[in-house]
């Protein structure tokens, strides 16, 4: 009788151990670490070319891309970072309309960074890096010459980053969207916690990026 009052107590105090909170960040560190992989295995492929290129040489980034203008992208995307940590501080305090603002905020910052991408590349095509060649002048005037590879090598991982912050926007935007309509508060909001491990990874791939294919 005691052993089965005992079993009766251990049943109703037993809680699963993995909650929907639980398992949606677990789902999203899994997800990550994958995407990093990923990005891992594009940019070591991006050196082994790069370093391969022998005696054709590899084209010098600061001969053809613009430093000052990715530099404010990634400027932009440490801000979004900034404003992401902020609107999920701002709910879990229980405010509803200080959060939607600072993820209003993130989404443009996204929006802002994507646009200028797209200006980027649109400059960068007219100039003449393509998938198949090279800008015969650099910014400086001088004349290029390198592998041609340098082309897809980048638009392959700038465009793999670019399709990141694509789905990044369209899922701030949704999160946004709940928001508005009260579904967060300062006791339910893993949600939001979630969206904002997913744009602090988009956000640090970019620095890796920009060092990797901008700066070295």
């Amino acid at each position: 009788m005691e052993q089965a009052t005992t079993l009766e107590h251990t049943e109703d105090v037993y809680e699963p151990s993995l909650t929907p909170d639980s398992l949606g960040k677990l789902g999203m560190w899994i997800f990550l670490i994958g995407d990093t992989m990923s990005f891992g295995a594009l940019l070591a492929a991006y050196a082994a070319i790069r370093a391969g290129a022998g005696v054709i040489g590899w084209v010098p980034p600061s001969d053809i891309l613009g430093i000052n203008l990715t530099a404010f992208m990634t400027f932009l995307l440490i801000c979004s970072s900034v404003t992401m940590v902020k609107s999920l501080e701002s709910i879990q305090k229980g405010n509803v309309s200080r959060m939607c603002t600072f993820l209003a905020l993130t989404i443009l910052g996204g929006v802002i960074f994507l646009g200028l991408q797209v200006y980027e590349w649109t400059h960068l095509i007219k100039h003449g890096l393509t998938l198949t060649g090279l800008p015969e002048h650099g910014l400086k005037g001088g004349a290029i010459a390198g592998s041609t590879l340098f082309g897809p090598t980048f638009y392959a991982i700038t465009g793999f980053h670019g399709l990141h912050v694509t789905g990044g926007v369209i899922y701030l935007i949704v999160i946004l969207i709940h928001g508005l309509r009260g579904r967060y508060t300062a006791e339910f909001n893993h949600e939001v916690e979630i969206v904002g491990l997913y744009w602090h990874f988009v956000d640090l791939i970019w620095i890796m990026v920009f060092t990797f294919i901008y700066l070295l």
